[in-house]
């Protein structure tokens, strides 16, 4: 057997994990955490470049990642409403 080929095997059984299926929830849970990580360190950020302890351009990074997190947020909300609103108008 190649070595190569021993890599490949190593590195698909690492990465098996991220391509299962998840209970939604889990994965909500997840997410969650992830927006709020996010938040918390633009606010922190904010903070520190209000006393001149943060670097204006780690706080404008900072800024556009939660943009970011804000509208995906926004965008996966307004998908749920309309996947439940197309539910609610299915004929019984």
């Amino acid at each position: 057997m190649d070595i190569s080929a021993v890599n490949a095997a190593r590195q698909y059984a690492a990465t098996r994990p991220a391509t299962e299926p998840q209970e939604a929830g889990a994965a909500f849970q997840g997410l969650a955490r992830d927006f709020a990580a996010t938040l918390q360190q633009s606010e922190d950020l904010a903070q520190a470049s209000m006393t001149g302890g943060a670097d204006p351009h780690a706080l404008v990074q900072a800024l556009a990642q939660t943009e970011l997190a804000v509208e995906a947020a926004v965008t996966v909300r307004d998908r749920v409403v309309e996947a439940y609103q197309e539910i609610l108008r299915m004929p019984v």
